[in-house]
């Protein structure tokens, strides 16, 4: 997927999305695959530097949605590990879009 640039991000974006779309429909996946997930596409950290440097909105996409898993009770006994990297992923994506938003208009960008 890396040779592949932003649309390979797009695609382990979505793959988490089919994922969580299976299980909330037909309860089908165990929290270990859960946590497999997170800890081969979030965790590593040559995985994670590569999004940030790609597709920075995949890299949050999958952490906001893995995140829902557990809020659900589809994901019922994340690991403290995934817990700490989902919640850090959040907090750095919402300071790089404000950090975003906030340079746009600094430059004389259209405010969001």
């Amino acid at each position: 997927m890396q040779r592949h640039g932003y649309k390979g991000g797009l695609e382990l974006a979505a793959t988490v999305d089919y994922l969580f779309g299976y299980d909330a429909t037909a309860e089908v996946l165990d929290d270990w695959m859960y946590e497999q997930v997170t800890e081969r596409y979030l965790r590593d950290p040559g995985v994670q530097q590569w999004l940030e440097q790609v597709n920075p909105w995949a890299l949050q996409a999958m952490a906001e949605r893995l995140y829902e898993a557990i809020g659900r009770g589809m994901w019922a006994n994340p690991s403290p590990e995934a817990c700490a990297t989902l919640e850090a992923l959040l907090e750095q994506g919402d300071a790089w879009r404000e950090g975003v938003e906030r340079g746009s208009v600094e430059r004389g960008g259209v405010e969001r």
